[in-house]
C-alpha cells in the first residue's frame, strides 16, 4: 500500500518503527526512515515518535504534496504542521482509545480520554480517512466524521498457485496463523480443540508471529489441558513459509473473541483473508468484521465468539464432509479473486489519491 503512494506521487519517504536496520535506507524513488528509540514507557515512546514525526515533516515541508499516516501521533504533527500545504490521509486500522484498553490494561481512564481527543483532533483536520472495514467505519460515523470523508480500502491477499507442502508437516493439521494477544482467541482455540482428543491424528499448528518467550503463557494452558503434546509451534516464520502451512491445512481458524477491541472497532482480519485466497476452509468467530469477509456455509463456519464448544463441532463436521469442506475452501479463494486482492484494494486507495491530486491541482494557494 506505501508502494501505491510513492508510486502515485513519484517517490517519497516511508517512515516506520523498528531496530536492528539501517536508520535510513534509500530504494530507488522510496527512502524509508526508522524511528528506533528504545524508550520504555509507552506514552513517553508515542511522544518521541510524534516529534520525529515531526522533524521528518518539517525537512521536507517544501515540496510534501501528502502524508499518509495510520495512528494519531502521526496524525497530529502531520495535521498541525506551521504552514501545512499539504494534504493528509489518516488511515484508522483500530482506534487507540479502545485498542489500548486491552493491549495496556493499566491505562487510566483518563489517559485513554486524552487519546480519545487526539484521534478526534486529527480526524477533524485530515483531508481523508481511510478505514479497512464497515465496522469502523461505523465506529468513526459515531464519533461525527463525516461520511463523505471515509473511504473504504479493505485489506486483501495474494492468490497464487499453492506452494509445496512443509517438508515437516503432519499428515492432518488444523492451522492458526497471527499474534498471541488475547483478544486473538487463542486459548478458546485450545480449549476447543481438547474437545477434539478422539481424533488422535490430528495436530494444530500454530504459526505465530511473535517470538517464543512470547508464548510462554499460552503454551502453559496447553500443558494445564493436556493437549500440548498435539501441537506444533512455529515462530516468526517468513510469509512464503506461512503460506505453505496454510495451503496444506484441513482448516484454518480464526477464533477472535466479542471483545469491544474486535466488535466495535473492528479491523479487517489478514489471516481470515490469506486463508481463504489459498483455498482453505475457515472457521471464524461470528464478528461483524469477519461477516464482511465470508459468509457462513459458503465459505468456511462462522461460530459464536468465545465458545470452544461450538468452534469444536463446526470442526467435527468440516473433517467429517471433506469434499464440502473443499468446496468451501475454493469458494473462498474465489471469493478474494474476483474483489479482495491487493491490486483491487491499492486501486481504491489510488482513488483517494486521485481525488486528493485533483484538489490540489484546484486549489487557490496551487496545490
Amino acid at each position: 500500500m506505501a508502494d501505491e503512494m510513492l508510486g502515485f506521487f513519484g517517490g517519497g519517504l516511508l517512515g516506520v518503527l523498528g531496530g536492528g536496520l539501517p536508520r535510513r535506507q534509500v530504494d530507488g524513488p522510496r527512502e524509508t526512515v526508522r524511528f528506533d528509540a528504545k524508550i520504555p514507557n509507552l506514552i513517553d515512546r508515542a511522544e518521541a515518535y510524534s516529534a520525529w514525526v515531526a522533524d521528518r515533516i518539517a525537512e521536507h515541508a517544501a515540496t510534501l504534496e501528502l502524508c499518509h499516516v495510520r495512528d494519531p501521533w502521526s496524525a497530529l504533527p502531520a495535521v498541525s504542521a506551521p504552514g501545512r500545504r499539504h494534504r493528509v490521509v489518516y488511515e484508522v486500522n483500530g482506534l487507540p482509545s479502545i485498542e489500548l484498553a486491552h493491549t495496556w490494561p493499566w491505562a487510566s481512564p483518563a489517559a485513554l480520554a486524552k487519546i480519545r481527543e487526539l484521534e478526534l483532533f486529527c480526524l477533524e483536520h485530515s483531508d481523508a480517512v481511510v478505514v479497512p472495514s464497515r465496522v469502523i467505519a461505523g465506529a468513526l460515523d459515531r464519533l461525527g466524521v463525516p461520511a463523505d470523508r471515509v473511504h473504504l480500502v479493505p485489506n486483501g491477499a495474494d492468490v497464487v498457485p499453492a506452494p509445496p507442502r512443509p517438508p515437516d508437516a503432519p499428515d492432518r493439521y488444523l492451522v492458526y496463523v497471527g499474534a498471541l494477544q488475547p483478544w486473538q482467541g487463542l486459548d478458546v482455540l485450545l480449549r476447543a480443540f481438547a474437545r477434539l482428543a478422539d481424533l488422535p491424528d490430528l495436530r494444530l499448528v500454530v504459526c505465530a508471529s511473535v517470538p517464543a518467550r512470547r508464548a510462554k503463557a499460552v503454551r502453559r494452558l496447553a500443558e494445564r489441558l493436556g493437549v500440548a503434546d498435539r501441537l506444533d509451534w512455529r515462530f516468526t516464520l517468513p510469509h512464503p513459509e506461512v503460506a505453505a502451512w496454510l495451503a496444506h491445512a484441513e482448516v484454518s481458524l480464526a477464533p477472535l473473541t466479542g471483545c469491544a477491541r474486535n466488535v466495535e472497532q473492528g479491523c479487517a482480519p489478514l489471516k481470515v483473508l490469506e486463508s481463504m485466497a489459498a483455498g482453505v476452509p475457515v472457521v471464524a468467530s461470528d464478528l461483524p468484521v469477519v461477516r464482511e469477509l465470508m459468509a457462513d456455509g459458503e465459505h468456511g463456519r462462522l461460530v459464536p465468539a468465545d465458545r470452544p464448544a461450538e468452534l469444536a463441532r463446526a470442526v467435527r463436521i468440516l473433517l467429517e464432509y471433506p469434499d464440502r469442506a473443499r468446496a468451501m475452501g475454493l469458494r473462498g479463494r474465489e471469493r478474494i479473486r474476483s474483489d479482495l486482492t491487493w491490486t483491487h484494494s491499492r486501486g481504491k486507495l489510488a482513488a483517494v489519491y486521485r481525488s486528493l491530486a485533483n484538489g490540489m491541482a484546484s486549489s487557490d494557494d496551487g496545490w
